[in-house]
């Protein structure tokens, strides 16, 4: 089964601080760290255990600059056997749908049986795999925590659902899923094995390569700023390092008969 992955090079929330900026248009980016998406991270683990069963290859794929080559490259040393970089300034100010429809035009200069996603990355709008399956007319499954291959072009799956239920459902291949974190246990990535695929030649794709409708790249949708929510009445913001911090709630919620011993 060949199995394309789309990833993202993201901020780490774990390794930063996120402010936002004066402007409020968007956040401070200077000094960041940044890593894959976690979300991602987890699809192409998915994508090398389906691959480990019944055999194939996975291809990973990401939409940015030069930079993005880092995330690339860190796959590779996981056990994806391809890469490839679609870059090109006019994907710069596009949006969910202009992403989808370069993935898609990616997607369709390939044979993939199967493609996977992260549920979302940086924005948290968890639109592009649907989006994609969409433009490629592919049936899709979002919030995705569990596969199986049980036929050569079917899939059972399992998903997400409110209150913390699965609903189990099989589904044709090729088809596009949407991962969600906790689906496995990703795979630890060292230098040495970074280093190992330092050599390997990643393809860099621009619009023309992609034969894109300019077109598809407008931008429908554009962020007119972001804020941080007032806090409401009555609410309290405890200060400190965590451990105080996790202390001092624990004691109010006791004194307000929230939790007992």
């Amino acid at each position: 089964m060949n199995i394309l992955v789309c990833i993202r090079r993201v901020p780490d929330p774990a390794e930063n601080e996120i402010r936002l900026n004066r402007s409020g248009t968007d956040i401070e980016r200077d000094d960041l760290v940044y890593s894959i998406n976690e979300w991602d991270n987890y699809a192409v683990e998915e994508a090398l255990q389906i691959t480990a069963r019944v055999g194939g290859e996975v291809t990973v794929v990401t939409v940015g600059g030069d930079e993005d080559e880092e995330v690339l490259r860190r796959q590779l040393a996981m056990g994806a056997k391809h890469a490839a970089l679609l870059s090109d300034d006019a994907f710069a100010a596009t949006d969910a749908m202009g992403i989808a429809s370069i993935l898609k035009a990616y997607a369709q200069q390939n044979s993939f049986d199967l493609v996977l996603t992260g549920v979302q990355a940086e924005g948290g709008g968890a639109q592009v795999g649907g989006m994609l399956a969409a433009l490629l007319d592919w049936p899709f499954a979002s919030l995705v925590t569990a596969v199986e291959v049980v036929a050569d072009k079917k899939l059972k799956v399992a998903r997400e659902i409110a209150g913390g239920n699965k609903e189990v459902s099989e589904i044709d291949l090729p088809c596009v899923l949407s991962i969600q974190t906790g689906i496995n246990e990703p795979r630890y990535v060292g230098m040495r094995g970074v280093r190992q695929v330092a050599s390997i030649e990643i393809p860099t794709l621009d619009a023309a390569h992609l034969r894109i409708d300019s077109n598809c790249l407008t931008a429908k949708v554009k962020h007119a700023g972001y804020f941080s929510p007032v806090a409401g009445v009555g609410a309290e913001m405890l200060s400190g390092d965590r451990e105080h911090i996790l202390d001092e709630l624990v004691e109010r919620l006791k004194g307000r008969g929230g939790i007992t011993a």
